[in-house]
């Protein structure tokens, strides 16, 4: 007995979606050269980030980007990130540097938030083409993770609660010592 099967298939779906995902990558170096502690994490891209993400790439016209700049986030004040955070109001955690929630730095200057330089994107993914250091002078202490601010009132002053927090993201084995004359360095990337 001989059978035959024919199955026609019309208009397949194409079914393609898209996340946005974020990654740290923080690495503490002492002054002798050795590593201190070495941390990948993912992170949390807010809602206002996605939003001025898609205001400004999808309907955007003649868009100026200040930014994204760099921020530690200090084991002082704790470690809990929502979706909903913004720079005015992020009321689970706390921007380290200011002179009271150590660690102080003085590279970039003066406590100052981070300025990256950027890679070209290339297979969907947009990363910073070197790590940003942080030297830690005068008072160490811990840090619990990094966050990313940028639009067009951003600034690099450390605690200003100027432009949209785009992500934050938390050391997943918990706060990381950091000692004076250490280097912080963070880097981070983008995969859509």
């Amino acid at each position: 007995m001989q059978s035959a099967e024919a199955t026609v298939i019309r208009r397949p779906t194409m079914d393609e979606t898209m996340r946005v995902h974020g990654r740290f990558h923080a690495w503490c170096v002492r002054p002798d050269g050795s590593i201190r502690w070495d941390e990948e994490f993912d992170n949390l891209v807010t809602t206002v980030g996605k939003n001025h993400m898609l205001d400004n790439y999808i309907a955007g016209s003649g868009f100026t980007q200040v930014g994204p700049f760099v921020g530690l986030i200090s084991s002082v004040g704790g470690s809990t990130y929502a979706a909903g955070d913004t720079m005015s109001s992020h009321s689970g955690w706390t921007e380290a540097g200011n002179g009271v929630n150590y660690p102080l730095w003085s590279t970039p200057s003066s406590n100052a938030r981070g300025t990256p330089s950027w890679s070209a994107a290339a297979a969907g993914v947009k990363a910073f083409s070197a790590a940003v250091p942080f030297i830690i002078v005068t008072t160490g202490g811990t840090v619990n993770g990094c966050f990313l601010v940028l639009g067009a009132s951003a600034v690099t002053t450390n605690a200003s609660t100027a432009g949209t927090l785009f992500s934050v993201g938390a050391f997943t084995g918990g706060a990381k010592i950091v000692a004076v004359a250490d280097t912080l360095n963070v880097s981070w990337s983008l995969t859509l």
